[in-house]
């Protein structure tokens, strides 16, 4: 009944949003209401549920993509994207560009947290793509997989750190065995996968349509690389600092403080204020309506999270991921692929790649402490699973799909086959690994 419940509101939301073309979070209200009443959650509940679906996705959310829409505003009205671009094509030309992005998302996704990546980096890939007049879907997926994947499956990002406490897994280790895994999925789910994407048409966001300045008037190539990379540079040395095994609690408390993602893009946009902006001769009154211009673009794109937000909370209010998982967990298969297989069906119906990994790691824990399966890879697995087929329900989905200003088919061509891809990639490539360790 759980199955069908969840088949019937996925297809509920499709057909509002395809067919009848109703608002997505119109559609995402409705849906959730519907969900909720099949899974016989007290109608009394309902609106709590709603209402915390929203409030976290929300709460996580929302000052991070307004901020970061803020910043990438900055950097490509600025120049400072368009700056990149050349600096990039120049060095690996036009043919390698997928690759440069692909190389870029990768490092930079190491210490930064995925959303804060998102927003960053689509005006760079949206500044080369008109600049050279190149798809943007196709030469921006490279970027964008390796954030995903590097939220997935490396730390210090939040469900890949929880994984490796809850299966005691070492965090060296992982972090090591994760870069082996990711190589061949980046590169396969992203420039060989992307080059088939070449013709779908994208007509992103104009808050992210850069406008073309004379080269004297850019800003120098130092400043547009650390100012964009600022966020970077600041999670990274964050995120080393337990390393350094401070004990004195105020700069812990101080570290934490200042790894924040919301706390980093605030720092970042105020120094990228200055640098990029009054220090090249620009009014603070301009830089603020482009600001509050920024704000206005994404204000649709906040409303449809919101609406994800409550499915995915009904559905976890409705039981739905435990008993989905205490289901797959009596199959009698590899312990790694079993757990990719938990994490994959949670992912799919729950829609939150956290959510996937964290529900399978408290049913599976038990069998990676029974022995017999390399916990540093059962995060890996479990990881690679929670990445599987983003679709409706999932806020990422949403987020590529209004940045870049697709269609709900070219999405699926794109997004949600790429992030299949990074699954099927991944969970072979943890098999592979396996023979080996």
């Amino acid at each position: 009944m759980t199955l069908l419940t969840i088949l019937a509101a996925l297809v509920l939301l499709i057909l509002l949003i395809a067919w009848l073309k109703i608002n997505p979070f119109l559609a995402f209200l409705l849906t959730s209401i519907t969900a909720a009443m099949l899974l016989k959650i007290p109608i009394e509940k309902i609106p709590t549920s709603l209402e915390k679906g929203i409030g976290s996705m929300l709460g996580s959310l929302t000052g991070v993509l307004c901020i970061g829409a803020m910043f990438g505003k900055l950097v490509s009205e600025s120049g400072a994207a368009q700056k990149i671009a050349n600096v990039l094509m120049s060095f690996f030309g036009e043919r390698y560009i997928q690759w440069a992005l692909m190389l870029t998302g990768f490092i930079v996704g190491i210490p930064l947290f995925y959303n804060v990546g998102f927003v960053l980096f689509v005006p760079l890939i949206f500044s080369v793509a008109f600049r050279f007049n190149l798809p943007a879907v196709a030469i921006g997926l490279p970027l964008l997989t390796s954030l995903s994947v590097t939220h997935g499956f490396l730390p210090p990002h939040p469900s890949p750190t929880a994984l490796v406490a809850q299966f005691s897994a070492n965090l060296g280790t992982t972090l090591f065995y994760g870069i082996l895994v990711a190589i061949p999925t980046v590169i396969i789910a992203g420039p060989i996968f992307a080059s088939t994407l070449k013709n779908i048409v994208s007509k992103p966001l104009a808050t992210f349509t850069p406008k073309t300045l004379p080269d004297d008037q850019l800003p120098g190539t130092a400043n547009c690389f650390l100012s964009t990379l600022l966020p970077v540079i600041l999670l990274a040395g964050t995120s080393l600092f337990p390393l350094l095994k401070i004990e004195n609690q105020w700069f812990v408390n101080l570290f934490k403080f200042l790894g924040d993602p919301l706390i980093v893009m605030l720092i970042a946009l105020l120094v990228g204020t200055f640098t990029l902006g009054i220090f090249q001769n620009r009014q603070v009154k301009s830089i603020m309506e482009n600001y509050g211009d920024a704000v206005k673009d994404i204000a649709m794109l906040l409303l449809i999270l919101a609406g994800a937000g409550t499915l995915k909370q009904v559905f976890v209010d409705g039981g739905v991921s435990q008993e989905i998982a205490t289901m797959l967990n009596g199959l009698k298969i590899n312990p790694l692929l079993l757990g990719w297989m938990m994490a994959t069906v949670i992912r799919i119906c729950i829609g939150s790649a956290t959510v996937a990994g964290i529900t399978t790691a408290g049913i599976i824990a038990p069998v990676v402490a029974a022995g017999g399966v390399d916990p540093n890879l059962m995060v890996l697995a479990v990881g690679a699973g929670s990445l599987m087929f983003s679709h409706v329900n999932d806020s990422g989905f949403w987020m590529f799909k209004e940045y870049f200003n697709l269609s709900l088919k070219d999405t699926y061509r794109s997004w949600s086959l790429m992030e299949t891809v990074v699954g099927v990639v991944g969970i072979l490539s943890v098999l592979v690994l396996d023979i080996f360790v």
